[in-house]
């Protein structure tokens, strides 16, 4: 079950010693009650949960109100993704004192999601595979500053970030939520709205709130130039 991101015995260890306070943010309550339970007691693992939020607005909240040291934030989350709770949460995680840090814990190992929150500002990436003695461990290096990845996904980050080969970064498509990116591809490749809301569980005025969003940000005026956009970037 381990992604191998380290021993985690030094946190769990020291955990009467050491103090860490996290919020928790993934839209799925049984999971947010399964980690909880797995590293949230404090005089064990040294892990104080303070907060838990299920989508972009409530994380946002929550991460002002409470000021966690760390907080661990699924990649796929309504109202934008985890890319949009980092782009609201700029401030603190500049934060000259008592900065926020952020661990992405995400059950995609797609390049698309790694990178994009990388970008974003968070600090690691891990999967939901991880144990919970090295997600502690994780959540700990992270606290410190260190930089945390699930070693398979570790060699594309570097790559993406230190290869002379690695494509240059699309401000345009940067623009857009990771949900934006999903309703984009989808109009590219012809799906109807009411296709793309069965496709991604949500209302047709969602898609349609989507779709006029990505026009706006990629100044655009209708779907027929939208899908020359992305057959241009070879999104579709």
């Amino acid at each position: 079950m381990s992604d191998g991101t380290g021993t985690g015995s030094g946190a769990a260890a020291q955990g009467t010693e050491r103090r860490v306070r996290v919020v928790l943010v993934d839209d799925h309550r049984m999971f947010r009650t399964g980690v909880q339970a797995e590293i949230g007691r404090t005089d064990v693992t040294g892990v104080e949960v303070v907060g838990e939020a299920a989508d972009v607005d409530q994380a946002v909240t929550v991460i002002t109100a409470t000021r966690p040291e760390v907080v661990l934030l699924d990649v796929h989350l309504p109202g934008g993704g985890g890319v949009e709770v980092l782009r609201r949460c700029a401030s603190l995680m500049a934060a000259a004192e008592d900065p926020v840090r952020f661990l992405a814990l995400s059950v995609s190992d797609a390049a698309e999601d790694v990178i994009g929150v990388i970008r974003g500002g968070a600090r690691g990436y891990v999967t939901k595979t991880i144990t919970g003695t090295d997600l502690v461990d994780s959540v700990f290096r992270v606290q410190e500053g260190d930089a945390v990845f699930s070693p398979r996904l570790a060699g594309f980050v570097l790559d993406a970030f230190a290869s002379t080969d690695a494509p240059p970064v699309d401000e345009d498509l940067d623009r857009l939520t990771q949900r934006e990116r999903e309703v984009l591809r989808l109009i590219a490749r012809g799906y109807a709205y009411k296709e793309i809301a069965k496709q991604l569980f949500i209302s047709v005025k969602t898609v349609e709130s989507h779709v006029s969003a990505v026009l706006r940000k990629l100044q655009l005026s209708n779907r027929h130039e939208l899908t020359r956009w992305a057959t241009a970037r070879r999104l579709v």
